[in-house]
């Protein structure tokens, strides 16, 4: 199973004359960061709107809004005169250097943000337990995206993560060539400026071994391999919340992919070695949304 960090969720309950309405918008993001904008009467449980917000999400960039509207008169309602006044000073202003009409500017200060608010700063208990089934609606809604958003990126990974071992499987059937290439290269270059009658064939044998086990590339392959091996059984666990674990793995398999590159001294491995890199970038993209 595994989630993205992207995601949508939105929840509205209303109970008589009240409304609670709940969005959240989630972005990748390395570790647990949200912008929480929440009604005045809400302010008393900020801490626990965060608290059930990161318990279930656990990271990434959250966008979250918590209000409550009352949809009549049921509940007496106090201007902030000194607010309205701020904004009436800067709206003017700002028509002015504009040059823009300034009729209905009362309509218009009564919608802005808290001019407006219940003269009870307090909300009951029932009223907070509405909010916070409204609250959960919405994170179950974001986490069932998140979820289908993680099967498409698993599968792109495990795309990614089947390319490069069928590249290895090319670049294995090539190492034997390019052994026997090193070595007629090595056998050439020493006949051309020493001679051949003039070559030990014992000591020419033992420095090949040693050049070719410099050059030799199947540890790189194995360890590459049992990379690969590894990230497609941690893509099958059951825990959601892996991102970060599979970044590391990929980080090795970069690392297994960089030397055999640079050991083998091949122009036909380096093209599947390119080919590897290619879908490794393309792997780490997708990673950094993973949940």
């Amino acid at each position: 199973m595994l989630k993205s960090m992207t995601g949508f969720g939105r929840a509205e309950i209303t109970r008589g004359e009240t409304t609670m309405v709940v969005e959240i918008k989630s972005l990748n993001g390395k570790q647990f960061e949200v912008n929480l904008k929440i009604s005045p009467l809400l302010k008393p449980y900020e801490f626990d709107i965060r608290n059930q917000l990161q318990q279930t999400l656990v990271r990434g960039t959250l966008d979250a809004s918590v209000n409550i509207r009352q949809n009549g008169a049921n509940r007496p309602v106090v201007i902030n005169t000194d607010l309205a006044k701020f904004y009436h000073q800067s709206i003017t202003t700002l028509a002015d250097e504009l040059k823009l009409p300034k009729e209905d500017m009362l309509n218009v200060l009564m919608k802005l943000p808290e001019v407006v608010s219940p003269a009870n700063e307090q909300i009951s208990e029932d009223e907070w337990l509405e909010v916070e089934k409204a609250l959960q609606q919405a994170i179950s809604d974001l986490d069932a995206h998140r979820l289908d958003e993680g099967q498409v990126l698993a599968a792109d990974l495990l795309t990614r993560i089947e390319n490069i071992e069928n590249y290895t499987v090319k670049v294995r059937e090539l190492d034997p060539q390019r052994k026997d290439r090193v070595r007629t290269r090595l056998e050439s270059l020493l006949a051309e400026y020493v001679g051949k009658e003039n070559i030990d064939e014992n000591r020419l044998e033992q420095e090949l071994i040693f050049y070719l086990e410099k050059l030799d590339i199947s540890e790189e392959l194995v360890r590459l391999e049992n990379h690969c091996r590894y990230f497609k059984e941690i893509l099958k666990e059951a825990e959601p919340s892996k991102g970060k674990k599979l970044g590391f793995v990929l980080q090795e398999v970069g690392r297994e992919i960089n030397t055999t590159g640079s050991k083998a001294n091949d122009a036909n491995i380096q093209q599947w070695v390119v080919l590897m890199k290619d879908e490794l970038e393309k792997a780490k993209e997708q990673v950094l949304n993973v949940l």
